[in-house]
């Protein structure tokens, strides 16, 4: 039996973490990010498809062919995380379960965070973490997948 795939989809501006806003987001990088999820993964017997897009609509694409590849998916929608309705429906469409997570605590900044879309569709929300929130993400959704199959 082959690894069970997990798409973990990356939203608007996260291809700028290690120099955006570092004292938000920390120094790691995106790739950086993608190799420990990755680590955390294969250790789990999960394998990842990491991917980063700026455009929704890219971001909704991915979603719709997970129905047919993914066991599941992750996902850090970015600041669509507080606007898109688009991302919540092409999640609950497809049917998989879901974890959304964030590196910051998106609930000890501004207001206008505090609202997800996206959450609205997963099994769980991850947040504050760093790059730990992602391998986190992996761990909970490995076990999920894992507790569907007994």
């Amino acid at each position: 039996m082959s690894a069970p795939l997990i798409l973990v989809l990356n939203g608007p501006n996260l291809n700028l973490l290690g120099t955006r806003e570092p004292e938000i987001y920390g120094t790691d990088t995106l790739e950086d990010v993608r190799l420990v999820a990755a680590r955390a993964a294969e250790q789990l017997g999960c394998t990842l498809d990491f991917r980063q897009s700026n455009h929704e609509g890219v971001l909704i694409d991915w979603i719709h062919e997970a129905r047919g590849t993914a066991a599941g998916i992750i996902i850090n929608a970015g600041a669509y995380t507080h606007t898109s309705i688009a991302l919540l429906d092409a999640l609950k469409a497809v049917d998989l379960p879901v974890i959304e997570v964030h590196l910051s605590n998106i609930f000890h900044r501004e207001p206008f965070r505090h609202t997800s879309y996206p959450g609205r569709a997963a099994v769980g929300v991850i947040a504050g973490f760093g790059g730990q929130s992602y391998v986190l993400a992996v761990a909970a959704l490995a076990n999920l997948l894992r507790a569907s199959q007994v």
